[in-house]
């Protein structure tokens, strides 16, 4: 009997020791290396964070730049995505490269591009558009959408020739005709604008560390009807003109409390009778153009463009340098199938919105410690933020600052925002709309 046992133990080993790996990449660590480059040229600056993401199993490498601008990491073969951002001489860089190939046995090296860019002196700093729960219908009300725009400089900001738009497509799970087979974008110097910009009709300037605030539908106070809704009749300006999209959901007869002067103007190429804001996952920009106005610039079919030759698609051409600031929203239900619009130079992230119809906005971070070095403006300062959506269930966050913006601003003092041209950076999902009471 011993024999046997002896035999049959000889033959597992023997069976155990040829069997191949249920994976045969498992384990199997391959040296990636990657070298960052600015408009052809190598980028040669140490201590830069350049993430490393496996597109399947999400897994997330992080290392910095040496001397030479180059990282290099060891990750199992697949295909991943590279970012970093960084600020360079003053000059704030970012590069995304969604198409790593890491391949076994092969040099896998490979160049992250860093776009320069600026960050702006009026930055979008809340936007609120997925809606609420109306008790009354059990649904989602979210014919109270807003957002809002602040001077972030102690310089009075001049944006009279400011414009609103949303990149194509309007969400960011859709498909995208722009989208090449590698997950790039084709376009590298435009933004496409999807059904049309709204624009000012009036002068329109902002005190230094002050904000505007801007009703996308209905400048009415909403909370007469749902109570878990936003008031805004104390809205500075608002989309409306029934003579272009007549939609009256969308667009009631605005509070008596703004003037008509402030009711904001659009040039409409699009479908339909509304300007349709994504409620799950948009992606807003703030354009200033240069040398012409909004209205001439998108009314010219040279700067107009059909996607898949169907008129629904229309964008307008907006130039990168004019796009001023921007946040992309993606849907957290739909996080693995959404990808990118917005080009680096406007807004290298993205912001997961964790769920709709909850009352949530997206909010700006605080600089911390820009904001702390204001003299006399740390003992005005309220901490212990406690307004954000940081629960794991939900896949929530809140603002690393630690800093009760509102809170603090309400207390005398002056905040100021973070702008990286990265909304996962620079933007949380706020649990209240900020203008809530």
């Amino acid at each position: 009997m011993k024999k046997y046992l002896i035999l049959f133990l000889a033959a597992v080993i023997a069976v155990t020791g040829c069997k191949e790996k249920d994976d045969p990449q498992e384990d199997v660590l391959n040296d990636v290396k990657i070298s960052l480059s600015s408009n052809g040229s190598a980028l040669t600056v140490s201590g830069i964070n350049v993430s490393l993401s496996n597109t399947a199993t999400s897994v997330v490498y992080s290392a910095e730049t040496n001397a030479e601008g180059t990282v290099e990491f060891k990750v199992p073969a697949g295909l991943y995505e590279a970012k970093a951002s960084s600020y360079v001489d003053y000059a704030l860089f970012n590069g995304v490269n969604s198409s790593i190939n890491v391949v076994e046995g092969a040099a896998n090296a490979f160049t992250l591009e860093m776009v320069e860019s600026h960050s702006g002196q009026v930055l979008i700093k809340e936007l609120y558009y997925s809606g609420c729960y109306d008790e009354k219908t059990q649904k989602s009300f979210s014919f109270d959408r807003y957002f809002i725009l602040y001077n972030n400089s102690p310089v009075e900001a001049d944006i009279t020739d400011a414009a609103i738009g949303m990149a194509y497509p309007a969400n960011g799970h859709a498909s995208n005709l722009y989208r090449n087979e590698d997950g790039s974008l084709s376009y590298t110097d435009f933004i496409p604008a999807w059904q049309g910009l709204w624009y000012f009709k009036t002068e329109v300037k902002i005190a230094p560390y002050s904000q505007i605030v801007i009703s996308i539908t209905g400048a009415k106070n909403h909370t007469e009807t749902v109570p878990a809704s936003v008031d805004l009749r104390g809205a500075d300006y608002v989309f409306y003109n029934p003579e272009v999209l007549s939609l009256d959901s969308y667009y009631p007869i605005p509070d008596s409390s703004i003037p008509t002067s402030h009711y904001m103007d659009i040039n409409f190429y699009g479908m339909g009778k509304a300007w349709a804001l994504s409620l799950n996952s948009p992606a807003l920009i703030l354009v200033i153009p240069e040398g012409t106005n909004i209205k001439d610039f998108t009314s010219n079919p040279d700067n107009r463009d059909v996607p898949g030759g169907k008129p629904a698609n229309t964008v307008a051409k907006i130039p990168v340098d004019w796009v001023k600031d921007a946040v992309e929203i993606f849907d957290g239900p739909s996080l693995d199938n959404s990808a990118k619009r917005l080009l680096p130079a406007v807004d290298a992230g993205f912001i997961a919105m964790p769920a709709t119809g909850k009352g949530y906005s997206v909010y700006r971070n605080v600089d911390k410690e820009a904001t702390e070095a204001i003299e006399g403006n740390k003992e005005k300062l309220v901490y212990n933020y406690a307004g954000g959506t940081e629960d794991p269930e939900i896949n929530g966050n809140t603002d690393p600052s630690g800093i009760d913006a509102e809170a603090s601003i309400a207390n005398g003092a002056i905040i100021i925002y973070k702008d990286t041209n990265n909304s996962t950076s620079d933007f949380h999902i706020r649990k209240v709309a900020s203008i809530k009471k």
